[in-house]
């Protein structure tokens, strides 16, 4: 086992299969950690994991936001102390870790795009266990990466981009916030992005989004208007819309920092947005 092997928990969930792909088209040997027969909250079988390969990736997360609300200490488990534990059985066999965060950590009140060196102060029980999960990895003291994410798609999951689909084809109207403002990701761009940080075993906190910034309802327009759905798109405020967990309003990020270690620009988020749809 050389330097070139990687292993990747949470490796068949939207993030992880692009990651998994990405990283074998790099050359690296991929093993894939995932449920049911990987729990991240299973000492021994993430000892068996970080015992696997030279350099770990977890994208292993509970990611249902409204329902961290009622399952407070499962999140807090699986987001935070798991997180902790993984850094410390790095640390033990001298391993790399590269682990996700999100940009629920802030509070979205920040009146420009957020920087790393940002104080992060979540309004939510996810945004809250990944805030333990970040702090836990850094207090191990294993060679480490953080990489902040936010609005996530891809084809191996349920995520904002299907559901608008789904909707606008399923009622033909939909309302769609506009006031929490963001950058819709696309998981390629992100696997893309980690690979470069693999190779080169870079270590801090970093913010990763595709350039630019719009809203929920801009997104849900740009969709219907590329894939020419005959549906009624119309704007509301979040205050309309009851849910469990407060969603930040402002989700800009600041990725300036990462970008200097990417070897081209992050590519707008029309780009690859227009790509993803077309290959539904």
């Amino acid at each position: 086992m050389g330097r070139r092997s990687v292993a990747i928990l949470g490796g068949r969930g939207m993030l992880g299969s692009d990651l998994a792909v990405a990283c074998r088209d790099c050359g690296f040997d991929v093993r894939v950690f995932d449920l049911p027969e990987f729990d991240i909250l299973n000492r021994t079988q993430v000892r068996q994991a970080v015992d696997a390969a030279d350099a770990i990736i977890n994208c292993a997360a509970l990611t249902n936001v409204d329902g961290a609300e009622s399952q407070k200490e499962l999140a807090r488990r699986v987001n935070g102390e798991a997180v902790g534990l993984l850094g410390r059985l790095a640390a033990d066999g001298s391993k790399w870790v590269l682990h996700f965060s999100t940009d629920f950590v802030f509070d979205g009140e920040l009146d420009r795009p957020y920087m790393e060196s940002d104080t992060p102060n979540p309004i939510s029980e996810y945004g809250r266990s990944k805030l333990a999960g970040e702090r836990f990895l850094e207090e191990s003291d294993c060679s480490h990466c953080i990489v902040r994410l936010e609005w996530t798609y891809g084809v191996h999951g349920s995520n904002f981009v299907t559901k608008i689909i789904e909707r606008a084809r399923s009622s033909g109207r939909l309302k769609v916030v506009n006031d929490q403002v963001g950058s819709p990701t696309a998981t390629t761009e992100v696997a893309g992005a980690a690979c470069r940080l693999l190779e080169q075993r870079v270590e801090g906190l970093f913010h990763f989004a595709n350039s630019g910034y719009a809203s929920r309802f801009d997104v849900a327009t740009f969709i219907a208007e590329q894939l020419s759905l005959n549906a009624e798109v119309s704007p509301c405020p979040s205050s309309e819309y009851h849910s469990p967990a407060r969603r930040p309003l402002n989700s800009r990020f600041d990725c300036t920092k990462i970008q200097a270690l990417l070897g081209e620009p992050i590519r707008p988020w029309q780009a690859p947005l227009a790509c993803f749809l077309r290959h539904l």
